[in-house]
């Protein structure tokens, strides 16, 4: 299952930099994931300072 990013994030992208393949974008008020692109390794979660990140 790919990652999601809750209403939690801040937008800092910190999560996007831990991404190996580029899922994870700036959306509207909001970083989010790519499901079709997320591996589900979960380097983001770790990244994210908020943590505003989770397996869906």
């Amino acid at each position: 299952m790919a990652h999601v990013i809750s209403d939690d994030c801040v937008s800092c992208g910190a999560c996007a930099s831990t991404c190996p393949v580029g899922a994870i974008s700036e959306g509207d008020g909001k970083y989010v994931v790519d499901a079709g692109t997320c591996i589900d390794c979960g380097a983001c979660e770790g990244g994210c300072p908020t943590g505003a990140i989770a397996a869906e």
